[in-house]
C-alpha cells in the first residue's frame, strides 16, 4: 500500500507539510465511500505516528495537528487509539528504547483527545502504568480477571436442593385467596404445615412469604397476626426477629428506601409481643450514637445561623455568600437519610401502640423524633383519639359542630379519655413528648387548650371535696407544665397564628398573673434555648424586628404596626424585649412604638407587661447616671412607655402596681417614677411644681373646673382607664399599701436611700416619692366612692399611730373621706326633713359635721402631746387639716375665664365655614353642655361654700383656748398646722395663706394675725435650706400668698380700717385671754403697720442674701426658687431690691462654670428681677419716715416703733423690757429714750439704708437731748440700755409673753453685734481677759436684777399669768443651753416657737445689730454683710435650740437658780468698777480703729431698747398709764444701788460680747422665773401687798 504521508511533508513540516496534512485528512473524512476512507484515515495516522516513533517529527508537532484534524469525524479518538494499540504492540516488540520512548511520549502528549477508559480497553497493562493511567498492572489484572469470572461464569442458584416452585406457588395462592368468608388462620395453618411437608419448603422461607404477602394485605390483621402467633410455635422464638431484621438489612443501602408496610408490619407484630422491641431494635439503622451525633450537629448549625444572623454585614458579596450557603442547607434538608427507628415509631404512633412508642423516643435526644414531621403529626393524631370524648363533652364551644374523631379499631390502643384525672395520665405524657411540634396541628393545639379553660373552670369553682381538691391541684401544676413545654413553644413555631394566641389567652387569663409571669419568664429565657428549631426563631425573630425598628417612625406607623403585629403573634417575649430595648435607648421612639401596637392581641398585652416589669427590675441597670444626681434616661423612657402603653391598651396593671409596691417594701423608691406615669396618663392628674396661679386657681374648683383650667393638657376620655386602674387596685388590694408604703418612704428616703448619694438626689427621690403620693391620692379621692373609702382607710390615730404614717399624709389621705361622709350625711338628713329653707340646710350640714367630725376630734388627741391640746383645741387642729381650699373659696375668676373660653369656642364653630353642619352642631352641643355643667358646679360650690363658712363661724369661739400665750398659740398653730401643710402641696400653700386670713377675718379669739405673719416672715432661713427643690417652690407660693394679703392691707389705709383696723389679730397688747374689745389705743394704727411691713421685707432680705452667700447648693437653689415664687409681692422697696440684686448677679458669675442649674436659676431670677424694678419704690414711699428720725434711725428701730399705736414690734420689745427687770423708774425710761436716738443719730451716718418706726416716740426736744448725751459715758449708756428693759405696764408685761419672738432676735443681734466687733477689732489678751470677766459680772447682775424683779407688784400679778408657760420655757432654756454649750447649730423643726423671752430678747437685739451694721455696709463693704450673715446663723441656730428643749424637774430648776443667785452677788460687787473701765477704754480703742463701730452698736443697742422705752413713756400717758407710774418707778429704782445698774450695764454689755452670753442669760431667765414661782407659791400676801402698792401709784 502507498504511503499516503510523503517525506517531503514531513521535512518541510512546518512550511506546508503540516496544512497537506490536514488537507488529506478533511478529504479522506469526507469520503463518500465509508469503509475506504475509514481505513485511510487510519493509515493516515499511523503513518504520522510512526514517524513520530522514529523519531522524523517531534510529539508536539504530531499533537498539535492530531488536535486540528480529531474534530473531523466523530469515530475520530476511537481510531487514533487503534493506531496507538498497534503501535503499542510493535515498539514492546523492539529493542530500541528510544522509539518506545517516543511512543510513550507521543500518548502522553495526546492524552487530551483520547479518554482514559478506551485507552484502557486498548492498551496493554504495562503501558497504562507507566502512563500513569492506573497505579499497578498486577493489580489492574487481577480485579479484571475477577470481574470476568463474576460476569461469566459464575451460576445464579434460586431453589435449593429437594426444593420445587410449585410448593411456593401453591403457597401463594392459600395465602393471596380471599378471606372474607369463613376461612379461619387456623385452617390456613395446617394447608401450610401439608405444603411444607408434601413439597419440602423451608419452614423460615414459609414465614417470609406469610410476613410478604401480609405486607401486601394490611387490611387483614385479624388474620394474618394469629396465623404468625400460631405459626410461632412450631419454630424457634428468635425466627421471626430475625427474618424481619434481615428484611430492614435488605433496604439499609444508602439508596435504599423502607417501604411503610414492612414498618407497619413490624409495629403490629410488636403491639401484638409476638417480637421483642429490644431484639428489633439492634437490626435497625441509624444507630444511637449516629442519632445523638446528628441531634449535636443540628444544634451546632442553628447556633451558626443565629451568629450569621447576628453578623454585621458591610459588602454584598457576603449576602451573595449567605444565599449560597442558605441553598446549601436547603439541599442536605431535602434528602435526608433513611431512618428506620422513625419509621418503626411513626408506624406504632398509627396503630396506636404508645407504649413501644414511648421506650423509642426515649432512646433518643429530647423532642429529636417529633422534630420529623411525619412522627408529630402521627402522635397529634393519637392524642386527638385519645382526647375525643372527653373534648366533646366539655370543649366544644357554643354553637360549634366541630367533626368527631373515630375511635383506633385496635383495641389495644391507649383508652379514651373521659375525665381530667385520666387525661393527665395519658394524653399530657404524649404533648410532653411532643414539646413545640404540637405546631404542626394549631387544630390539636386549640382542643388542649380549650381543654385548659374547662379546667380552670372547674378548678375555680368551690365546693369539691379535699381529695378531690388535692387531685385538682396536682391537675393544675400538670396544666401549667403543659403550658410551659408545650404550649407555648409550640406558639413560638406557628406562622403569625393570631387566633392561637387569642385561644390561649381565653385559658391564661383564668391564672393568676403570677403564675402567668413565671410562665412568660420560662418562656423568654429558657424556652428558646431548648431546640434547635426554637434558637432559629429567636434568631429570626430578632432580625426581623431589627428590621423593622430601623424604619419605624410616626408616618408610618399602621404598616409597622401591622408587621409588629404580626411577629408579635407567636413570639411576643422576643420582639418586646427587643422594643423595650431600643425604646430605653430612643426615647423618640415612644410614641411611634406605643401607636404601632394596636394590632397586638390581649396574650401579647398581657406579656407586654411582663417585659417591662423584667425591665424594669434588670439588676444590672444603673439606676442613676454617672453623676449621681439624676435619675437614668433608661428608667424615665421606660416610665413615660409604662404610662402611654397601659392608658391605651387594655393591659393588667397588677403586676406592675404590686412590682411598685414590692420595691417600695424594700425601701427602693426610684420605680415610684413609674406608677406617677402611670396615674398621670391613666387618671389624667398631673403632679408639676410649674403650675400658672391661674391653673392653681381653676384646681380650687369642682372636678369640671380641675379637668378643664387645671392641667397643662386637656385630659380627655381618662374615664375608662382611670376605671381600669381603680379596678387592678381594689382587687388586689393595692390602694391603701401603696399610699402607706409611699407616705412611709418619703420619709425613709433619706435614711434609707441618702447614704453616699447626692443631696439633689436625695432631694429628688423625696419629691418623687412625695408627688407621686399627692397624685395617687387625688386619683384615689377622685375616683373611689365613700363606701370603697371609708372601707379602706382606717382612722386617723391608727394610721398615724400604728402605720406611723406622717400626720400631713394622714389627713391628706382621710380629707376625701371626711368629705365624702359628710356630704352623704347632709344629703341623707336633707332627704329626711324637706325643710328649704337656708337656715334649715346649714343646721343641716353643721349636725352632719359634728356626727362626721366628733370621733375625729378624739382620735386626733393621740397624736400630741397633752400640753399641746392646752393652746389649740383638737377641733382645730381637726378642722384645719379636714378642709381643702374648695370648702373656703369659690374661684369665681377661674370659673368665668373657662366659659368664656367656650364661648369664643362656640363663636369659632359658628364662623367656621368649612366644618360640616352635624359635626358644628356636635361641638356647639358639648361645649354648651360643658359650660352648663361648668355654671351647675359654681352654684354648688359657692352654697357649699357658705355652709363652711357658717360653719366655721360658730366653731371659731372654742378654737383658740391660750391656756398658755397668744405666743404659744401661734408656735403651735405654725407648727403643727401651717408648716407642715403649706409645703405638701401647691394648692395646700395657697389654703395654708388663705386659712391665716381667714382666721383673722373670723375675729377668732386669742388669735394674733400679727404675731403670726411676724413670725412667717421673720427668719425663712432654716424652713428655706431645710426644703427639697418642689417643697420650695411650695414654700414660695405660701409665702407669696401671705404676702399678697399684707401688701393689700399696706396698700391702702382704707382696707387697713376695713379689714385690720378693729380685728382681734392687731391687738398689740397681747393679754394672755380673751379680748377687751376696741381700745383704740391697743390696736396698730395704719402707719405703724406699715413700719412692721418694711421690717418684714427687711427680714425677707437679710435671710435671702444670707441663703445666697453661703455657697451651699441646697440653701442657693431654694432661696433663688422662694424668691422667683414671691417676686409679685418682693422686692417693693428699692434699695433691698439692689441688694438682693447685686448678689444674685454675684452667683451668676460664680456659678456660671460650676453648678450649672444653680447659674441657671440665678440668670432666670436676675432677669425677672429687673423687669420689676420700674415697680419699685423707695423707702420713704413704703412707709412714712418723721424727717429727723429719716437719717438717724437703723431699720432694726423699727421693732420698737412709738406713738399711741403700739406696732406689734414695739409691744413685742416692751416685753423684752419687763422680762429684763420689771422695776425702773420713769427717769431711766427718759435716758433710755434719749440714749437711744443718740445711737441713732450716730449710726445713721453710716446706714443710709436703714428706717425707723421711732419717729413716733421722741419730740424735737427729745431728740436735742439726745444729742447732747452723746457725751455720756459709756457707763451711762449701759445703764440706760439696762433701763430700757423694764416693763412699764402690766400690759406691756403681758404683751411681752407673746412679742417673745422679737426680743429674741434683738438679743440675737445684741450677741452678733459683739462677735462682729470682734472680728473687726485685733484682740490682746488683756482684753480677753477682760472680756471674760465681765461675762461672769453680767451673770452675777442678771442674778441681781432678778431679785429686784421680786419686788415689783406688777411683776407679781403677771406672774400669776405666765407660770405655766414660764415652766416650759425654764425647761426648754436650761437644755438649749446645754446645747448651745455643746456647739450644737442644729435648726429645728418647730423654728418659730419662741417659749424663752430672755434670750428672744438677747435674739431679736443681736438680729438689729446686725442688721444695722449690714445696712451700714452693704454697698461698699459685702464682706461685713457677710460676717453679719454667718453671725446671724449661730445665733439663730442658738434660737432654734431654744425651741427644743424638753423640760427639767423644778426641784432642779431651783436648786441652779439659787447657787447662781449666790455666785452672782459676791462677784458682782467686785467686779463691776473694774470692767466698766475696761468697757470705756475698749470701746474708745474700737471706735478709733473701726469707725466707732462699738458705739453704734451700744447705741443700737440702745436704740432698739430705747425706742421701746420711749414708746412706753408715750405710753404711758394712755388713760390706762398715768405718770404717775414712772415716778414710781423711778423711786424704786433710785432705792436700788447703783450698784444693779452697773451690774445691768454689764449684762448688756456681755450680751454684745460675747455669743455665749445667750445661753447664760437663758439660765438667768431660769432663776427669774424660779424666784417667781417661789414668790406665787409662797401665798397671797405678796400678792396684797403689790395690789395696794399699785394701787397707791396710780
Amino acid at each position: 500500500m502507498a504511503a499516503l504521508l510523503p517525506a517531503e511533508w514531513i521535512k518541510n513540516w512546518e512550511k506546508g507539510g503540516k496544512s497537506e496534512f490536514v488537507q488529506l485528512c478533511r478529504a479522506l473524512s469526507e469520503n463518500k465511500n465509508h469503509d475506504v476512507g475509514f481505513r485511510d484515515i487510519q493509515q493516515a495516522l499511523y503513518e504520522l505516528a510512526y514517524h513520530v516513533v522514529r523519531g522524523n517529527l517531534k510529539h508536539d508537532q504530531a499533537s498539535n495537528v492530531l488536535g486540528d484534524v480529531i474534530e473531523f469525524r466523530e469515530d475520530m479518538p476511537s481510531i487514533l487509539a487503534d493506531v496507538f494499540c498497534i503501535l503499542d504492540i510493535e515498539t514492546s516488540c523492539l529493542e530500541e528504547k528510544n522509539k518506545r520512548d517516543h511512543f510513550t511520549q507521543l500518548v502522553l502528549a495526546c492524552l487530551y483527545l483520547v479518554s482514559d477508559t478506551v485507552l484502557k480497553e486498548r492498551l496493554d497493562p504495562e503501558t497504562l502504568e507507566s502512563l500513569g493511567l492506573i497505579k499497578q498492572s498486577q493489580q489492574f489484572n487481577q480485579k479484571s480477571v475477577k470481574i470476568k469470572t463474576k460476569l461469566f461464569y459464575k451460576q445464579q442458584k434460586f431453589n435449593l436442593l429437594r426444593e420445587e416452585n410449585e410448593g411456593y406457588a401453591k403457597l401463594i395462592a392459600e395465602l393471596g385467596q380471599d378471606l372474607s368468608g369463613n376461612i379461619t388462620s387456623d385452617l390456613i395453618l395446617e394447608n401450610i404445615k401439608s405444603l411444607i411437608g408434601c413439597f419440602n419448603l423451608d419452614p423460615n422461607r414459609v414465614l417470609d412469604i406469610i410476613l410478604e404477602v401480609y405486607e401486601c394485605r394490611p387490611e387483614y390483621d385479624d388474620f394474618f397476626v394469629p396465623l404468625i402467633e400460631s405459626y410461632m410455635y412450631m419454630c424457634e422464638p428468635q425466627t421471626l426477629c430475625h427474618i424481619l431484621g434481615f428484611k430492614f438489612k435488605f433496604y439499609q443501602d444508602p439508596s435504599g428506601e423502607t417501604p411503610s408496610s414492612l414498618y407497619r408490619v413490624a409495629a403490629v407484630l410488636l403491639q401484638h409481643n409476638l417480637i421483642d422491641l429490644e431484639d428489633l431494635y439492634v437490626h435497625l439503622l441509624p444507630g444511637d450514637n449516629a442519632i445523638i451525633e446528628e441531634h449535636k450537629r443540628e444544634i451546632v448549625e442553628a447556633k451558626q445561623i443565629v451568629r450569621k444572623l447576628t453578623m454585621v454585614v458591610l459588602s454584598s458579596e457576603k449576602t451573595e455568600e449567605k444565599e449560597k450557603e442558605k441553598e446549601k442547607e436547603e439541599e442536605k434538608t431535602e434528602k435526608p437519610p433513611d431512618n428506620q427507628k422513625l419509621g418503626l415509631l411513626e408506624a406504632l404512633l398509627k396503630i396506636g401502640d404508645w407504649h413501644h412508642a414511648q421506650s423509642i423516643m426515649d432512646q433518643m435526644p429530647p423532642f429529636y423524633a417529633t422534630s420529623h414531621k411525619p412522627i408529630a403529626i402521627a402522635l397529634c393524631q393519637l392524642v386527638h383519639v385519645t382526647i375525643e370524648p372527653l373534648y366533646r363533652r366539655v370543649g366544644v364551644p357554643k354553637g360549634a359542630k366541630g367533626s368527631p374523631i373515630s375511635s383506633l379499631p385496635n383495641k389495644r390502643a391507649p383508652k379514651q379519655a373521659e375525665s381530667f384525672e385520666e387525661l393527665r395520665k395519658e394524653v399530657f405524657n404524649m404533648l410532653c413528648y411532643l414539646g413545640p411540634h404540637l405546631s404542626h396541628d394549631p387544630i390539636l393545639f386549640a382542643k388542649v387548650v380549650r381543654l385548659g379553660k374547662a379546667f380552670m373552670k372547674e378548678f375555680q369553682s368551690d365546693g369539691s371535696k379535699q381529695e378531690d381538691k388535692e387531685k385538682m391541684e396536682t391537675l393544675f401544676s400538670c396544666l401549667l407544665s403543659i403550658t410551659d413545654q408545650v404550649l407555648l413553644p409550640s406558639l413560638s413555631l406557628m406562622d403569625c397564628n393570631a387566633c392561637m394566641s387569642e385561644e390561649l389567652w381565653g385559658m391564661f387569663k383564668t391564672f393568676p398573673y403570677q403564675y402567668r409571669y413565671r410562665l412568660y419568664g420560662q418562656w423568654k429565657n429558657e424556652t428558646y434555648n431548648s431546640h434547635p428549631l426554637l434558637v432559629k426563631v429567636k434568631a429570626q425573630t430578632i432580625d426581623r424586628a431589627k428590621y423593622i425598628m430601623k424604619r419605624l417612625t410616626k408616618e408610618n406607623v399602621k404598616p409597622s404596626g401591622r408587621q409588629i403585629g404580626k411577629l408579635s403573634h407567636s413570639n411576643p417575649t422576643i420582639l418586646f424585649d427587643y422594643i423595650l430595648s431600643q425604646i430605653q435607648k430612643y426615647d423618640n421612639l415612644i410614641t411611634p412604638v406605643v401607636d404601632s401596637l394596636k394590632y397586638l392581641t390581649s396574650l401579647n398585652y398581657d406579656v407586654l407587661a411582663y417585659c417591662i416589669i423584667e425591665a424594669l427590675a434588670n439588676p444590672e441597670k444603673e439606676r442613676m447616671k454617672h453623676d449621681d444626681t439624676t435619675i437614668s434616661s433608661w428608667l424615665q423612657s421606660l416610665a413615660s412607655f409604662c404610662g402611654a402603653v397601659f392608658r391605651k391598651y387594655p393591659i393588667e396593671l397588677a403586676g406592675l402596681l404590686q412590682y411598685v409596691a414590692n420595691q417600695l417594701k424594700a425601701g427602693k423608691s426610684f420605680d415610684l417614677l413609674i406608677l406617677k406615669e402611670v396615674v398621670q396618663k391613666m387618671a389624667g392628674i398631673e403632679i408639676t411644681e410649674e403650675m400658672t396661679m391661674e391653673q392653681l386657681e381653676a384646681m380650687t374648683g369642682g372636678e369640671q373646673l380641675k379637668a378643664e383650667g387645671g392641667y397643662f393638657g386637656q385630659i380627655r376620655n381618662t374615664k375608662k382607664s382611670s376605671q381600669r386602674l381603680k379596678d387592678a387596685l381594689l382587687d388586689h388590694d393595692l390602694a391603701l399599701p401603696l399610699c402607706l408604703l409611699m407616705a412611709q418612704q418619703r420619709n425613709g428616703v433619706i435614711f434609707q436611700e441618702g447614704g453616699e448619694k447626692h443631696l439633689k438626689l436625695v432631694g429628688k427621690l423625696y419629691d418623687q416619692c412625695h408627688d407621686t403620693l399627692v397624685q395617687f391620692g387625688g386619683f384615689l379621692a377622685s375616683n373611689l366612692s365613700t363606701e370603697d373609702y371609708i372601707k379602706r382607710v382606717p382612722s386617723i390615730d391608727v394610721l398615724c399611730n400604728e402605720f406611723h404614717t406622717p400626720h400631713d399624709a394622714a389627713f391628706f389621705l382621710s380629707r376625701p373621706m371626711y368629705a365624702h361622709h359628710i356630704s352623704s350625711k347632709y344629703d341623707e338628713l336633707k332627704k329626711a326633713e324637706k325643710g328649704n329653707k337656708q337656715q334649715h340646710k346649714v343646721h343641716k350640714y353643721i349636725t352632719s359635721c359634728e356626727l362626721v367630725m366628733a370621733p375625729v376630734h378624739e382620735a386626733v388627741i393621740s397624736l400630741h402631746l397633752p400640753k399641746v391640746w392646752d393652746d389649740i383645741s383638737p377641733q382645730f387642729y381637726a378642722t384645719f387639716w379636714s378642709l381643702t381650699m374648695y370648702d373656703l373659696a369659690v374661684p369665681h375668676s377661674s370659673y368665668d375665664r373657662e366659659v368664656n373660653k367656650l364661648k369664643v369656642q362656640m363663636k369659632a364653630i359658628d364662623d367656621n365655614q368649612e366644618m360640616p353642619p352635624n359635626k358644628k352642631k356636635k361641638e356647639k352641643e358639648r361645649c354648651t353642655a360643658l359650660q352648663d355643667k361648668l355654671l351647675e358646679e359654681e352654684k354648688k360650690q359657692l352654697e357649699h361654700v357658705q355652709r363652711v363658712l357658717q360653719r366655721l363661724k360658730l366653731e371659731k369661739d372654742n378654737w383658740l383656748l391660750a391656756k398658755s400665750t397668744k405666743n404659744e398659740t401661734i408656735t403651735k398653730f405654725l407648727q403643727l398646722c401651717i408648716f407642715p401643710r403649706c409645703i405638701f402641696s401647691a394648692i395646700d400653700a395657697v389654703y395654708c395663706a388663705h386659712f391665716v386670713e381667714l382666721v383673722h377675718q373670723q375675729k377668732t379669739p386669742n388669735f394674733s394675725t400679727l404675731l403670726c405673719y411676724d413670725r412667717v416672715f421673720s427668719d425663712i432661713i432654716y424652713t428655706v435650706a431645710s426644703c427639697t427643690e418642689n417643697e420650695a417652690s411650695r414654700y414660695g407660693r405660701f409665702l407669696c400668698c401671705m404676702l399678697e394679703t399684707v401688701t393689700r392691707w399696706h396698700s391702702d389705709r382704707v382696707i387697713y380700717e376695713k379689714e385690720c383696723g378693729n380685728y382681734p389679730g392687731f391687738l398689740t397688747i397681747l393679754r394672755a385671754t380673751g379680748f377687751d374689745g376696741g381700745n383704740k389705743a391697743d390696736q396698730l394704727d395704719y402707719e405703724n403697720f406699715r413700719h412692721v411691713v418694711h421690717k418684714w421685707h427687711y427680714k425677707l432680705t437679710k435671710a435671702s442674701v444670707h441663703c445666697l452667700e453661703t455657697g451651699e447648693y441646697t440653701h442657693i437653689r431654694n432661696i433663688l426658687i422662694v424668691l422667683t415664687k414671691i417676686l409679685p409681692w418682693y422686692p417693693k422697696v428699692l434699695n433691698l431690691g439692689q441688694a438682693l440684686e447685686r448678689r444674685v448677679h454675684k452667683i451668676c458669675q460664680e456659678e456660671k462654670e460650676k453648678r450649672p442649674d444653680l447659674y441657671a436659676l440665678a440668670m432666670g431670677y436676675s432677669g425677672q428681677l429687673k423687669s420689676r424694678k420700674p415697680f419699685m419704690i423707695p423707702e420713704n414711699e413704703f412707709h412714712h419716715k418723721d424727717p429727723p428720725a429719716r437719717n438717724a434711725v437703723p431699720a432694726t428701730v423699727q421693732n420698737g416703733p412709738g406713738g399711741a399705736g403700739m406696732p406689734t414690734s414695739l409691744t413685742i420689745n416692751t416685753v423684752r423690757l419687763e422680762e429684763g427687770t420689771t422695776e425702773e423708774t420713769a427717769d431711766k425710761l427718759k435716758e433710755k429714750s434719749q440714749g437711744v436716738v443718740k445711737v441713732i443719730n450716730k449710726t445713721v451716718n453710716a446706714t443710709p439704708k436703714v428706717t425707723t418706726s421711732n419717729g413716733n416716740s421722741a419730740s424735737n426736744s427729745k431728740i436735742i437731748k439726745e444729742k447732747d448725751d452723746k457725751e455720756k459715758s459709756g457707763k451711762e449708756k449701759d445703764k440706760e440700755k439696762k433701763d430700757k428693759t423694764p416693763a412699764a405696764t402690766p400690759e406691756m408685761k403681758a404683751l411681752g409673753k407673746d412679742g417673745k419672738d422679737k426680743p429674741k432676735e434683738e438679743r440675737a443681734n445684741k450677741d452678733e453685734k459683739a462677735r462682729e466687733i470682734k472680728e473687726k477689732t485685733p484682740k490682746s489678751d488683756k482684753e480677753k481677759e477682760k472680756v471674760k470677766k465681765e461675762e461672769k459680772a453680767s451673770k452675777e447682775e442678771k442674778s441681781k436684777t432678778v431679785v429686784t424683779i421680786i419686788e415689783s407688784k406688777s411683776t407679781a400679778e403677771k406672774e400669776r399669768e405666765k407660770e405655766p408657760s414660764r415652766e416650759r420655757d425654764l425647761a426648754k432654756e436650761m437644755k438649749s443651753k446645754e446645747n448651745a454649750k455643746g456647739g450644737e447649730k442644729v435648726p429645728v423643726a418647730g423654728s418659730l416657737k419662741s417659749p424663752v423671752p430672755r434670750s428672744e430678747t438677747s435674739e431679736s437685739e443681736r438680729e438689729q445689730k446686725r442688721r444695722k451694721v449690714d445696712t451700714h455696709s452693704s454697698p461698699s463693704h459685702s464682706s461685713t454683710v457677710k460676717d453679719n450673715l454667718n453671725e446671724l446663723k449661730d445665733s439663730s441656730a442658738k434660737h432654734y435650740i431654744n425651741h427644743t428643749t424638753p423640760t427639767l424637774s423644778k426641784s432642779k430648776e431651783r436648786e441652779v437658780e439659787k447657787k447662781d443667785l449666790d455666785k452672782s452677788r459676791e462677784r458682782s460687787r467686785e467686779r463691776e468698777k473694774k470692767e466698766e473701765k475696761d468697757r470705756k477704754d475698749r470701746k474708745r480703742d474700737h471706735s478709733n480703729s473701726d469707725r466707732e463701730v462699738p458705739q453704734d452698736s451700744t447705741k443700737r443697742r440702745k436704740e432698739e431698747n430705747g425706742t421701746t422705752g420711749s414708746s412706753k413713756h408715750s405710753k404711758s400717758e394712755s388713760p390706762s398709764d398715768s405718770p404717775r407710774l414712772n415716778e414710781k418707778e423711778k423711786e424704786k429704782n433710785k432705792s436700788k444701788s447703783s450698784g444693779k445698774e452697773k451690774g445691768d450695764s454689764i449684762k448688756a454689755e456681755k450680751m454684745e460680747k460675747s455669743s455665749s452670753g445667750s445661753k447664760k442669760e437663758s439660765r438667768h431667765d431660769k432663776e427669774k422665773a424660779e424666784k417667781k414661782e417661789k414668790r406665787d407659791s409662797t401665798g397671797g400676801k405678796e400678792e396684797k401687798k403689790h395690789h395696794k402698792s399699785s394701787d397707791k401709784h396710780r
